[in-house]
């Protein structure tokens, strides 16, 4: 007699979802990506801790307004790379994104380090930009130079494919032009030696982002 043929899964066979596994490598992804945001707030809040505390920058210094206002700046820069990450069809876009992310996050906890240090406030009673001389006139509907409107990040979060990639790299060098014209005013204005040296290197990464933005668009017809 010949035996029954069965047709159920084998206790250690791995069932194939019907994206190839593609779904659940997305979100281990994803969780390892929202790991790798905390280390990088820790981080630059561990590096924040190394700066002097000999002389302090004021309440109304050019630093400090710098550190908040950058910090909202890179918060939505966070929040752009983390959709990219997650949303991204373009493996490159990907990446961007999530180097964004963790790369602004850590600087986020550096900015907020120095506030503390400094004996101030993480928001103070200036409007934004205040600390640019030519601040006042950056700000657009309440939003910092290069900044996306709630509009804008809907419009990203509703895409998909194709043009979320192109709409995330259009939005993302608009931010990245903005956040390299404020990080210029405190390279400017300010004198706190361990701020200028963040700053510098904040403006090199996104100027190396940029030319990574830029040629991506280009190749995906953006």
């Amino acid at each position: 007699m010949t035996a029954p043929v069965t047709t159920g899964t084998a206790p250690d066979e791995t069932p194939v979802t019907a994206d190839g596994g593609r779904g659940a490598a997305r979100r281990f992804g994803a969780l390892a990506l929202a790991a790798a945001v905390v280390v990088g707030l820790l981080l630059g809040y561990a590096g924040g801790l190394l700066t002097p505390t000999v002389t302090r920058p004021g309440e109304n210094s050019v630093e400090a307004g710098f550190a908040r206002d950058m910090t909202t700046h890179h918060a939505q820069a966070v929040q752009l790379g983390l959709m990219a990450f997650q949303q991204g069809e373009d493996a490159e876009v990907r990446q961007i994104g999530g180097d964004i992310a963790t790369g602004q996050q850590g600087e986020i906890g550096t900015m907020q380090t120095w506030l503390r240090l400094w004996k101030l406030d993480p928001t103070g009673d200036q409007p934004a930009m205040a600390w640019m001389p030519d601040g006042a006139g950056l700000v657009k509907d309440g939003l910092m130079p290069g900044m996306a409107t709630p509009a804008e990040i809907t419009k990203l979060s509703e895409s998909r494919g194709h043009q979320f990639d192109v709409l995330f790299l259009q939005l993302m060098i608009r931010h990245h032009l903005g956040g390299i014209h404020m990080i210029q005013g405190v390279l400017d204005e300010g004198h706190d030696d361990e701020v200028l040296k963040v700053a510098q290197t904040m403006k090199n990464t996104q100027q190396t982002d940029l030319t990574n933005l830029q040629a991506a668009l280009k190749r995906l017809g953006g």
